[in-house]
């Protein structure tokens, strides 16, 4: 198949667009290289997978809809993979509108281009943030979702409820997964265990918010990837059994499906990094503080309609994921 993926410089987007490589499949990357994090870490993504029979590669931002356009036009994809997206809980406080722009203009953009081009099927990214102020555990995606606790959770929400726009008014398939904390080798600077281990191995103190109490569904890489394999080659269709008088957030009457995308077991943040100093060798000095504004304490994700639907089966814990991070980490930066 011909599959484009936005977002293919990110860590999961190149990480992605490997295993669809390795199966076969034509693959189109769109990338705008944004300075949100390291950009030469985005290039070495993008630098190993250039060589690769089947792969090109476009420099555009989702928000700029005539490079968005014109990338369809040419590549002709049958199928959509949007990961592309400004992340990131705590930088939402300091930088709004990054929000709006990529992950509401962006995405109206690819909705339209998916919907006049005669796209098969839009997976897109939301993510496990969208629970915001539910406590119940563990997440399920029939749970309410109406309170985010910050802006990067309310556009994933958006990102949601637009996509069942286009699945019912043009027949869009579309599936929307709710990661939660991806984590592994060519991972993202910005997220815990890329900055724990960068500290630890610098012998730097690490900030440990909400004093490390705190728990989340670290979730690695390649289950995540085959995750996003198994519900692309999927195509949703209307739910038979939906209930108009008993609606549920994960499906329709239009071909439309949304998916929890996590481990299904949770680790506390304190055993995280007790990990990641087996694996380094090296002791963390810690900052301990409290909750940050627009974290939330605990993540777990509910995972049988994935399991049910698509056969996902995450194999791989914390316990073995860590360690295959550090050593990527330490032949990458040469520590």
């Amino acid at each position: 198949m011909r599959i484009l993926i936005t977002g293919a410089a990110g860590f999961i987007g190149s990480t992605l667009a490997h295993r669809l490589l390795d199966r076969g499949d034509e693959v189109l990357g769109l990338d705008n290289l944004n300075d949100y994090y390291d950009v030469r870490l985005k290039q070495a993504r993008l630098d190993r997978l250039a060589p690769r029979a089947g792969f090109s590669f476009v420099k555009a931002a989702l928000e700029d809809g005539g490079a968005l356009e014109a990338a369809f036009d040419a590549f002709r994809p049958q199928r959509v993979v949007n990961l592309a997206a400004q992340a990131g809980v705590r930088y939402s406080l300091e930088n709004p509108r990054a929000y709006i722009d990529a992950n509401i203009v962006g995405f109206l953009n690819v909705l339209e281009a998916c919907r006049h081009k005669g796209v098969e099927h839009l997976v897109y990214a939301s993510s496990s943030s969208v629970y915001g102020a539910n406590r119940k555990l563990p997440f399920a995606v029939e749970d309410s979702v109406d309170h985010p606790v910050s802006l990067y959770a309310a556009s994933k929400k958006a990102n949601e409820l637009m996509a069942h726009t286009y699945s019912h008014l043009f027949g869009l398939p579309t599936t929307g997964l709710r990661f939660f904390t991806v984590y592994g080798p060519w991972g993202r600077p910005d997220m815990a265990l890329f900055l724990f281990t960068r500290k630890i191995l610098a012998g730097e103190p690490i900030d440990v918010f909400n004093h490390g109490r705190h728990t989340r569904d670290f979730t690695y890489i390649d289950d995540i990837v085959e995750g996003v394999l198994r519900t692309l080659d999927r195509v949703p269709g209307p739910d038979p059994g939906f209930d108009p008088l008993q609606p549920t957030p994960a499906s329709s009457t239009a071909p439309y499906r949304l998916y929890n995308i996590g481990n299904h077991a949770p680790v506390e943040l304190l055993r995280y990094i007790e990990l990641i100093e087996q694996a380094t060798g090296r002791t963390a000095r810690k900052n301990l503080l409290p909750l940050q504004p627009g974290d939330v304490p605990d993540t777990e994700a509910e995972v049988s309609a994935l399991m049910r639907d698509v056969g996902y089966s995450p194999s791989t814990p914390v316990e073995v994921g860590i360690p295959r991070f550090v050593a990527w980490y330490r032949a990458y930066y040469g520590v």
